[in-house]
């Protein structure tokens, strides 16, 4: 399993937030819904999105941008047009003043907006809880992507497009689906730009010795992993392969499989009803104790404190 296709197996989109926003001039919506990510594709149209730190994106159509959250910011017609609307968490729609939205906005199946034929569509779909073990690989993101049609040109848009107002049995499983395979095309074509700032241990993915290390740790975690065993899996000398895991990935490889271990462990802690004790084994701990002693170590709680979280 590799960085991308951690990202599917793990922050899997489980009841997204999936819709087509349709506007018409002037329109700004203030996006406050503390939501880890979301992407959004223009079809028709025009539209801002504004962050409250960096620089405005243009979206036209074909465009595609991801939003990191939890930060607010701000989609709208034009940069400097005041909010008439805020998105707050759950997918919450008001007035700035709290009355709701959700009723007198509503255009149909999984379709909102102030004007049924309004002149710009935007596409948006909206990861509602955080997962754990992408977190890596959504922290290498910016708190904005853009990438313009001509550097990616999906064709899971136009797909996206006419399966969102479908009212099908089962069909938020597949919205959910089809919003995972965006993220990742889109995640692809991100690092794969000229000059992209890939971070360090998704480059040495590339790498025949590190890259299989990173596979195998990625793959097996509970093994009782040394750096002479990796030497051996990886056909190199030890002091070879420590020096080489190094220099690519910027930490020691037992630094590095600790992370790793402590992300699939938060994860199940959050996605399962394992205890402690069963989750320290899936992930290479002798005991629910040792689980619990590393875990406060790297992320500052315990594992129950992770949990209630």
């Amino acid at each position: 399993m590799d960085a991308l296709a951690g990202l599917l197996d793990g922050p899997r989109a489980k009841g997204a937030l999936v819709l087509r926003m349709v506007m018409a001039p002037p329109w700004s919506v203030r996006i406050a819904d503390e939501a880890p990510l979301c992407l959004m594709c223009v079809t028709s149209g025009e539209a801002w999105i504004v962050p409250d730190v960096g620089e405005p994106v243009l979206l036209r159509p074909g465009d595609l941008a991801v939003a990191r959250g939890p930060e607010p910011y701000t989609v709208a017609h034009a940069v400097d047009a005041p909010p008439s609307a805020v998105i707050g968490p759950g997918g919450h729609c008001a007035t700035l003043s709290g009355e709701p939205l959700a009723q007198s906005m509503s255009l149909g199946v999984r379709t909102w907006g102030n004007a049924p034929h309004g002149g710009t569509t935007v596409l948006v779909g909206t990861y509602q809880l955080a997962g754990e073990v992408g977190r890596r690989l959504l922290d290498a993101l910016p708190a904005l992507l853009y990438l313009p049609k001509e550097a990616w040109n999906c064709p899971l848009t136009p797909f996206l497009d006419e399966e969102i107002a479908r009212d099908d049995p089962g069909q938020s499983v597949v919205l959910d689906r089809v919003l995972d395979l965006l993220l990742i095309a889109s995640v692809r074509a991100w690092f794969a730009r000229p000059g992209a700032a890939a971070p360090a241990w998704y480059r040495a993915m590339g790498d025949p010795v590190v890259g299989r290390a990173l596979r195998l740790f990625e793959n097996d975690p509970a093994r009782a992993w040394t750096v002479a065993a990796l030497a051996d899996e990886t056909g190199v000398s030890r002091a070879a392969f420590a020096r080489r895991f190094a220099e690519l990935v910027g930490e020691p490889p037992m630094a590095y499989l600790t992370g790793w271990r402590i992300t699939r462990a938060a994860d199940l802690l959050r996605q399962t009803d394992a205890t402690v004790e069963a989750v320290a084994r899936q992930v290479g701990y002798s005991s629910a104790f040792a689980l619990s002693a590393a875990f406060k170590r790297v992320r500052g709680i315990s594992p129950q404190e992770h949990r209630g979280r």
